[in-house]
């Protein structure tokens, strides 16, 4: 009997598209939450040939453009050391987006629109091994009062049948520090649509990537085919005369979103939506206080590729 609580995953960026980049325990553990295998994802074909009666055919189901889906949570923090990549990396850059490292400083994580990485992800459920290649997904950030930071991922990668390898080396979480509350302490900067020092009850940011398994005579692939950044901020309401949440809405110009979470080098995560445009606005009660429920997109500017950013120091 295998519990669901011992479940363990590794991730490692590949040097080439679908090879096994062989993760270990010992340096790609990522200490992760919910985590869900779909060990199959496929369509089904059957013949629709005539044979003398009614019902399905007699041969059997072709499982085409077989794929893996795995999605799983993770606490967004740093790695514990400023400049130095966290155990996120490896997912991060397999949902679209470039690692910029700036030593003993600083790591920047920003959308790219072509080149993208990938990576090989090994899920072990007891003596069950699922080995999934050629990853890429996409991924939704989290942040509410009185709960830990979050980042969920959603990945699909290529099938290879599951197996009963023994997992290499002991299983050691490295560079991932524990998430930080969404309180009043941590959070230094709350910035909505220019807005400073707004109370903001939650806040989330989701890549929206369009994510496509496409396979040919010739090759399988999974694309990232486009992405539509957004969210929902859920803020109590100010004063109409200080910050006009309608009007930002109603009117076309965008404004700066910035959350800093933490204050200790090695884990202040930092995102940023430079050009938030407010979609809507609706009335929202959190605990008897008025608040405003603000979906957002996030737009990128003409040079492209800078509608958010993600920045851990």
């Amino acid at each position: 009997m295998a519990l669901t609580r011992t479940t363990k995953l590794l991730a490692k960026i590949e040097s080439s598209y679908g090879s096994n980049a062989s993760p270990v325990a010992g340096s790609n553990a990522i200490q992760v939450t919910d985590i869900e295998v779909t060990p199959i994802e496929a369509d089904n074909v059957q013949a629709p040939t005539f044979q003398g009666f009614l019902g399905n055919s007699t041969q059997g189901t072709l499982l085409a453009n077989k794929r893996v889906a795995v999605s799983f949570g993770a606490e967004l923090s740093g790695s514990g050391a400023a400049g130095t990549a966290s155990a996120l990396s490896p997912l991060l850059k397999s949902c679209g987006l470039s690692e910029t490292i700036v030593g003993s400083s600083s790591v920047t994580y920003a959308p790219i629109s072509a080149s993208f990485s990938s990576c090989t992800i090994l899920c072990f459920y007891g003596a069950t091994r699922h080995l999934i290649t050629g990853c890429r997904g996409t991924a939704t950030i989290s942040m509410a009062a009185g709960q830990f930071a979050s980042i969920n991922f959603e990945f699909t990668g290529i099938y290879n049948a599951p197996d009963s390898t023994a997992m290499s080396g002991t299983f050691t979480v490295a560079n991932q520090s524990a998430a930080l509350e969404v309180n009043d302490t941590n959070v230094t900067t709350a910035t909505f649509h220019g807005a400073t020092s707004q109370r903001i009850e939650s806040f989330d940011l989701a890549l929206n990537n369009e994510v496509l398994y496409k396979e040919t005579a010739s090759s399988k692939e999974v694309l990232i085919t486009n992405r539509a950044p957004g969210g929902t901020a859920v803020i109590e309401e100010p004063v109409r005369a200080t910050t006009d949440y309608f009007a930002k809405a109603v009117a076309t110009a965008t404004g700066n979103s910035s959350i800093v979470l933490g204050a200790s080098a090695g884990n202040i995560v930092t995102v940023n939506v430079p050009q938030t445009d407010i979609t809507g606005a609706t009335r929202a009660d959190t605990g008897g206080v008025n608040a405003l429920n603000l979906p957002y997109l996030a737009l990128p500017s003409t040079a492209g590729n800078n509608e958010l950013s993600i920045v851990m120091t």
